[in-house]
């Protein structure tokens, strides 16, 4: 199993928010190109960027994006997600240094975009965010809600050749409460590989989650209050799985 360390990006700075809330934010540092180094230097291959401006429609961080692009690769890939909501912003992310993209809003609201990506940079450099609150996606930065199911768009993005699916709990999201691994099973039951993401709080979660039998796990909180240690969560998650 994959873990991927979380670097949310708003106004040039590391922050986490409780739940989605822009008020509910925690800034923890304010360089995310050298929170990114310690990362790899920890052993991380893969970072999970977000850019939460972007995503909450008041300006980007990509040119940052590209810093942290810059520094830790070829040693890092990014996962890039965060109002990516047309193909030419995917292809700008992509053009900035992703290894792979998140679409999340556009893939409830714009299905068209999804197929569209998929056909410009290859299912393995896309990924669908499926953002559920109480089974229902929401969408614009978790501010809205949409008319789909977790499940409904599951099937829609693999049916449009994605392989990879990225789950959050919002109710979840910076708590610290544990993954929501079943509904992240159920997905993963659908034909893609499930990275969830949302509540780890330390390496029972990780335990778990590689016991489920999912594809990757992303860990934010738990890492910047020094509530899981990032080399131990790697060797854990890479370690051989005890089976079900």
């Amino acid at each position: 199993m994959e873990l991927f360390p979380a670097i949310d990006i708003r106004h040039g700075r590391v922050v986490r928010l409780s739940q989605g809330e822009a008020t509910r934010q925690t800034v923890y540092g304010d360089d995310p190109v050298a929170t990114a180094e310690r990362f790899a230097g920890l052993g991380a291959r893969w970072i999970h960027v977000v850019d939460l401006d972007r995503a909450f429609g008041d300006g980007g961080n990509l040119a940052l994006v590209a810093r942290i692009a810059a520094s830790v690769g070829p040693r890092v890939r990014l996962q890039l997600g965060g109002g990516l909501r047309t193909a030419a912003l995917i292809r700008e992310g992509l053009d900035h240094g992703a290894s792979r993209v998140v679409i999340g809003t556009a893939a409830a609201v714009d299905p068209a975009v999804v197929g569209a990506a998929v056909a410009l940079a290859g299912a393995e450099r896309v990924a669908v965010g499926i953002d559920a609150r109480d089974g229902v996606v929401a969408i614009r930065g978790w501010t809205q809600s949409s008319a789909l199911t977790a499940e409904e768009l599951a099937r829609r993005a693999v049916a449009d050749g994605v392989r990879t699916l990225v789950h959050t709990d919002v109710a979840r999201d910076g708590m610290l409460g544990g993954p929501d691994l079943d509904g992240a099973c159920r997905l993963q039951a659908l034909g893609a590989d499930v990275i969830a993401s949302g509540g780890v709080a330390g390496l029972p979660d990780i335990v778990a989650a590689r016991d489920a039998g999912l594809a990757g796990v992303i860990v934010g909180r738990a890492l910047y209050e020094g509530r899981l240690d990032l080399s131990a969560a790697l060797q854990t998650a890479a370690a051989a799985s005890a089976g079900p």
